[in-house]
This record gives structure tokens, sequence and C-alpha cells, in this order.
């Protein structure tokens, strides 16, 4: 068996940053939380179909590009930075591991906005989380740093614990699956085709990627993040896109080094998800 791994998040010291899965044939099966067919088999986004104005600044000391839509900063399409992370008023530092920014003792308090419609694909979701990780979801009470699932334009979420309230944003069209996802990336997760490494498993075939969609498929390390690589890069994994997600034209934009396609997969966490939290928490 691989021990694929997604890359973790080093993160933003004086920031607090901590920042989908195309399933081949051969790869293991991921532990299903709904059958395929109920899965939405699109890539995540905070503004479905929509682009905004690409902003060059920094992440910390690092030049990043993200877009400005709908007065968010949005990276890499479901990534929604603070205004203090792209806008930072003080020295900032760069952490050389992961141990800021994630929700100490593995625990994420949490709320559940009363508007938000089909509460179950939230509650799902982190059954499936507490299922087959260590990280523990309680219902917040008083405590500062907690998260809100509340209705969204799509699906979106900080990346890592920013610290007080934060969001995971969910439209109507977000399955249980997507909010998995966006979970991950409340956790620490980066997109799993945005690896440093990635270039030793895949091709990124930029001449089909949808305009202003090109910073989706950029390095991690490109968008102003360290973090470490572990394993192989996971075909599997929750956080990985598939081989036509963001297409302009119907063919791929990413490829397996021998030029086969693969599919989304949004069923569950792949096994190299769950061994990347565990390493992580």
């Amino acid at each position: 068996m691989k021990t694929n791994r997604l890359p973790i998040l080093a993160l933003w010291a004086s920031v607090g940053i901590t920042a989908l899965t195309g399933c081949s044939k051969e790869q293991e099966a991921a532990a299903p939380v709904g059958s395929a067919a109920s899965q939405d088999v699109k890539a995540e986004e905070a503004f479905p179909n929509q682009t905004g104005t690409v902003v060059a600044g920094k992440l910390g000391n690092e030049p990043i590009v993200y877009q400005k839509i709908n007065g968010e900063n949005v990276l890499e399409g479901d990534i929604i930075l603070t205004a203090s992370q792209v806008n930072p008023t003080g020295p900032q530092t760069e952490s050389a591991g992961r141990n800021t920014g994630k929700w100490p003792s593995a625990v994420v308090y949490y709320t559940i906005d009363a508007a938000l419609p089909s509460q179950t694909r939230v509650t799902s979701a982190i059954t499936h989380w507490q299922t087959y990780t260590p990280v523990r979801f309680v219902k917040r009470t008083t405590q500062s740093n907690y998260v809100t699932f509340r209705v969204g334009s799509g699906c979106s979420s900080n990346i890592g614990m920013i610290g007080g309230r934060q969001y995971i944003n969910l439209a109507s069209g977000c399955t249980t699956g997507n909010t998995i996802h966006e979970i991950g990336h409340a956790l620490g997760l980066f997109h799993e085709q945005t690896r440093n490494d990635r270039d030793t498993y895949v091709n990124i075939l930029t001449q089909n990627i949808q305009s202003g969609y090109e910073n989706n498929f950029v390095k991690y390390s490109t968008s102003g993040y360290s973090g470490t690589d572990f394993g192989a890069l996971d075909f599997g994994s929750i956080m990985m896109y598939g081989s036509f997600s963001f297409s302009s034209n119907g063919q791929p934009t990413i490829t397996k080094k021998d030029g086969s396609t693969f599919d989304i997969q949004r069923n569950g966490l792949s096994t190299g998800d769950r061994a990347g939290i565990d390493i992580m928490y």
C-alpha cells in the first residue's frame, strides 16, 4: 500500500495562518460517507463562476497573487485570506514547522448558523472526521477561537486556525464531501495538486485552464506558504482536483505523467489524508 500524503502547512507565527481528490482506478478506496452519486464532482469555489481583480500582495514576507471577489481575498478558489494576512502591519516571522496555527489539542470548537439549510451535511462531515482522525469537534460555548458553518455563495474556508471567529461557507450545492474538504482547509491542509513535488507525478496543462483560475494550480510555495510533502502525491485525496477541474475547453487541466486522466473524489478521507492528519495532530 502506498504511503501517500498531503502537503502539511508550516505557518506564519505572527499572522496565525494554517493554509480536492481524483481517484485513479488503482487507488485505494476512500472511507465512504455516502454514495458517490450524492457527491459534487466539481472543485470547490468561494464564488462559483466569478473572477475578480487580480491582486499582487504578500503573505507574511512572501509575494503572492490572489483575487479580490465581493470584498473577499480569495486564494486557490476556495481559501479565504483575512485582511491582516494580506496586509500585515508588523514583522512577519516564518515558522519552520506545523507548530502554530493548529487547533490546540486537536479540538475544533464550532457553531452552526441557524440559517444554514441541510445541516446534516455538517454533522455528517464532522462525524466522518471524528471517525477517521484524532481531531475532535466540540460545540462552542465561550471559547474565543472557533469555526462557524454558515450560508455562502459557494464552498470556502479560511486555512488553519486564524484566531477568533472564522467561517466555513456553504452554498446549497455544497455536499457532505465538499464540507469534509473545507474542514480540511480549516485544519491546515493544502490542495494536493499544489504540492511542491507535484511535477514528479502530474502534468499541469495551463493552456486548458479557465482564464482567471490559473492560480488554483500553482505550487503552495509560489503562493507564499512553507510546508512539507509527505509520501507520494495522493490521487485519492479529498483535497485533490480532478483531471478536468476548471477546464476551459473540455480538455484535461491535470493528467498523470503518462497522460492518463483521473476522477475527482468527494466521498471521504483517503488513507493518505488520514495518515497526514495523524502526523499533523
